[in-house]
């Protein structure tokens, strides 16, 4: 069986454009990142990414730092086996006027230490070996943060919401509200199996419980709309640069209705083909 190609992106592009931001996306997305490589390195890296399997989506930083070496670049992409890797450059612009305003609002000095305009148009001239090679150049002086990480996934040929890291679980009220979710749902309105006395030392898990609350029509219809609502928010979130996702389902002691209900929404998000998680985190309170 034939190998499959591996995914080598070289982020390159003017200081100030996004480049930083640019490889953390990527490396939200599961990618071997480095910013930075020395490019005497450059063959010694590709050798070690050839013989290590786990990586087989590779984005690389490469900037004005490597000064005259950037000449090499075109020869070292041409090096690589087409049979093996597939290479695409991706050149981050801005206008100097962004640039400038940039760099003034953050502070940060630019790695060419001289007058900013002057350093400005010195690693233009720098990096045009670099934007002569591109496969694609991003103007970011208009672009939020969230517009250029949909840029970047579109590039990617992502499936969007498939690439979305979900991760729903259950908790209590009565233990507190857990941290770092972004959507809490409260479920405490559904028929409560604690009061069943055959159902009460169970939880959300077995099946008996969960027949039980799905024995109620206001369960169906929640079921069917929450799951309508998820689908019709993911993409949102990702156009606003969201990789990650934690769905909070919430019931008085976080054994019963939130856990069947978190269990239920990621077997259907799986289902969709999505990447969902579950977890449950008062479950044997």
């Amino acid at each position: 069986m034939q190998n499959e190609r591996k995914r080598i992106f070289i982020i390159t592009g003017m200081s100030g454009a996004g480049k930083s931001q640019a490889l953390k996306m990527f490396g939200d997305l599961g990618f071997y990142c480095v910013d930075n490589l020395p490019l005497a390195l450059f063959e010694n890296f590709i050798s070690y990414v050839r013989q290590n399997p786990d990586t087989s989506n590779i984005a690389l930083g490469i900037d004005i730092r490597e000064g005259s070496s950037l000449q090499q670049m075109p020869k070292l992409i041409k090096s690589l086996a087409k049979a093996d890797f597939s290479v695409k450059v991706i050149f981050l612009n801005a206008s100097d006027e962004c640039l400038i305003r940039r760099f003034s609002e953050t502070k940060h000095k630019h790695p060419i230490h001289q007058k900013l305009v002057t350093a400005i148009d010195h690693e233009r001239k720098v990096m045009e070996p670099m934007l002569r090679l591109a496969d694609e150049i991003i103007d970011t002086s208009n672009l939020k943060l969230g517009e250029l990480k949909e840029k970047l996934s579109s590039l990617l040929s992502l499936k969007r919401a498939g690439e979305m890291q979900i991760s729903v679980m259950s908790f209590g009220f009565k233990y507190g509200l857990p941290k770092e979710c972004d959507i809490v749902m409260d479920v405490r309105f559904l028929p409560n199996p604690y009061y069943v006395p055959e159902l009460k030392e169970k939880n959300g898990l077995d099946p008996a419980v969960q027949k039980y609350i799905m024995s109620f029509d206001e369960s169906y219809e929640f079921v069917e709309k929450f799951a309508d609502l998820i689908k019709f928010l993911l993409p949102k979130y990702i156009k606003e640069g969201k990789s990650y996702l934690t769905i909070a389902m919430g019931c008085t002691g976080g054994r019963h209705r939130s856990v069947f209900m978190a269990h239920k929404l990621a077997e259907d998000l799986k289902k969709l083909r999505l990447s969902a998680s579950e977890f449950h985190r008062d479950i044997g309170v």
